[in-house]
């Protein structure tokens, strides 16, 4: 990939990597904070309080929102494939793109920022076996690329993914 400058939505979201549910009764503060500006930027009461509930579409809109790109989080952010119908449609990933996929259950939605040597998309995402980290995603479980940036579509050299490394092992339920 030719050196860009980072997309602030991405940005915000590889500086939360390491960022993980605390099992039982209390709750991460920022996983807390993530659904609150969720609900803020789509002007609704936040009635989701927990780290428990899926919350991939909490970090997205989180990602997006501190990009000052309210406009582009779907009213029922929370909702994974929500996302599927936001910005423009992309018929190939490009970084920074929102990915949705498809799982039993329901889906995810996360951010694309690369490719691993196997052909998987690399994916950096919150609810990430429990974690907001980047791991391999198989190509045959995406619903959608859509691009929610400042422009209608993405630079061209945003296509070139850059190669990252990866175990191989692809996510396969994030719920």
């Amino acid at each position: 990939m030719t050196t860009q400058t980072e997309l602030e939505w991405v940005a915000n979201g590889r500086a939360k990597i390491g960022t993980y549910e605390i099992k039982g009764s209390k709750h991460n503060p920022l996983i807390l904070a993530m659904w609150q500006l969720g609900f803020q930027a789509t002007k609704q009461k936040q009635w989701i309080n927990d780290d428990e509930t899926a919350w991939c579409g909490a970090f997205t809109a989180y990602c997006m929102a501190r990009a000052g790109l309210d406009k582009h989080i779907p009213k029922a952010f929370y909702r994974a494939k929500e996302w599927a119908s936001m910005g423009t449609s992309l018929n190939r990933p490009a970084y920074g793109a929102i990915v949705v996929f498809s799982r039993n259950g329901g889906g995810h939605v996360g951010l694309v920022v690369g490719k691993d040597s196997r052909g998987n998309i690399m994916v950096l995402g919150g609810n990430q076996s429990n974690a907001v980290n980047i791991m391999p995603f198989a190509t045959s479980r995406v619903l959608a690329y859509r691009w929610c940036g400042t422009q209608k579509l993405p630079n061209a050299s945003r296509y070139n993914l850059p190669l990252l490394n990866s175990n191989g092992k692809v996510s396969t339920n994030e719920a």
